[in-house]
């Protein structure tokens, strides 16, 4: 029979009793970097890690390690785990290992567990800031047997490993729908009557107002192809969403912001951002795909496509499409209805875009599961956290790790 297991309280509250109290400069090597952020480049080869989370490219490194991220500036100091060559900000830290007694992935681990507690020390009233000091006296309740460190490292590894896989693959299903779509309706290599390239098989081109088009496709704009649903968004105050907690989306202009009580929208749609963050670096609209139950603001366009248009085509159509020229504002930058209705676009023969939608369906459908499956991953990871990290779930001790 298994003993029950003794909690004592510290200063960081309950832990084992058999767990150990010590502070991260004791146990691990701190040291900020050295890099400003103009420093660097496009064409750099080693990430450069910047004080605020984001990660730039360099052409110098200053560590070659396993060491533990932390930005030294922001609202969510979330640390990163990473192994190889890198630089880093002169306002970010890099932690590695010092004593052999303690797992460094587990370190990780609890401080990704309490990056609260960052967040409550940091200094200043505009920009929040870390100092070395923060992280030397940051507590680190660990376990004295390293084999327990181990597994507990295991576990949320395993469960970050299998998330981060499906990731990769949505990944590649995207370089694989953008391909095709650039391949069929931008170069219009889509397959002819034979099977084979169009423009280059000596398919027919006519002139047309924006260049050469095959022939059958014409001239159109967006709002030929679209149905827009901006008239069923409701917004919500961040109070209202305070009191309203539940478990649909609630969609802003490029992201999810909470869960709601409710639902406006059920099924799939595209979003394109429509007044705040609504292009990216290069002029593309800012989109999400999304399906299911959920809420939208009234800071997104809310989008279908209109008969033999599906959602497919129109979701890689917006990808490849430049709406820089239609954004107003300079301090609070929107792209309106009237503009986004009037954005230039060629339109190929319905049939050709059934042949397509046929084609990528089974990427998108394969990447919704993909995207469910994270989801389930993440919330059993984010459960697991705090109570592996406090000793509140025992683990198996006496068998043989592999690390």
């Amino acid at each position: 029979m298994k003993s029950k297991r003794i909690f004592k309280e510290t200063e960081i509250g309950k832990i084992p009793e058999e767990w150990e109290v010590r502070k991260l400069g004791i146990k691990c090597r701190i040291k900020n970097g050295k890099t400003n952020s103009q420093d660097a480049v496009d064409d750099g080869v080693y990430p450069l890690f910047d004080r605020s989370s984001q990660i730039k490219k360099s052409n110098k490194f200053l560590f070659d390690c396993e060491a533990i991220i932390v930005p030294g500036e922001g609202k969510d100091f979330i640390p990163r785990y990473f192994k190889g060559k890198f630089d880093l900000h002169q306002r970010a830290y890099a932690i590695w290992q010092k004593d052999k007694d303690v797992d460094l992935k587990f370190v990780y681990y609890w401080i990704l567990n309490n990056k609260d507690y960052f967040a409550r020390i940091a200094v200043g009233s505009t920009v929040k800031s870390l100092r070395m000091n923060h992280f030397e006296d940051f507590p680190l309740a660990v376990p004295r047997n390293l084999e327990e460190q181990f597994y507990i490292t295991k576990i949320l590894s395993d469960l970050d490993l299998e998330i981060e896989t499906n990731r990769k693959m949505n990944k590649t299903l995207d370089t694989i729908g953008q391909a095709l779509f650039k391949h069929w309706f931008v170069d219009y290599e889509f397959p002819n009557e034979n099977g084979k390239p169009y423009k280059s098989s000596g398919g027919v081109m006519v002139d047309s107002e924006i260049g050469e088009i095959p022939k059958g496709w014409h001239k159109g704009v967006l709002g030929n192809i679209i149905e827009n649903y901006d008239s069923k968004r409701i917004p919500l105050s961040s109070r209202e969403r305070a009191k309203r907690q539940g478990i649909y989306p609630y969609y802003g202009a490029t992201r999810i912001m909470d869960y709601v009580d409710d639902y406006i929208f059920d099924g799939e749609y595209i979003l394109m951002g429509e007044d705040g963050t609504v292009i990216d670096e290069r002029g593309y609209p800012i989109l999400q795909y999304v399906w299911g139950k959920f809420w939208v603001n009234n800071h997104t366009h809310v989008l279908r496509g209109k008969e033999e248009i599906s959602l497919e085509y129109l979701f890689l159509l917006l990808k490849n499409t430049n709406v820089a020229h239609v954004v107003t504002g300079a301090v609070q930058p929107k792209i309106n209805q009237s503009n986004m209705n009037g954005i230039e676009i060629v339109i190929p023969d319905k049939t050709l875009i059934s042949r397509f939608t046929d084609i990528v369906s089974p990427l998108f459908e394969l990447h919704r599961k993909n995207a469910e499956k994270i989801k389930l991953l993440s919330q059993i990871r984010d459960s697991f956290l705090p109570r592996l990290m406090s000793g509140k779930i025992r683990v198996p001790l006496g068998v043989k790790h592999n690390a």
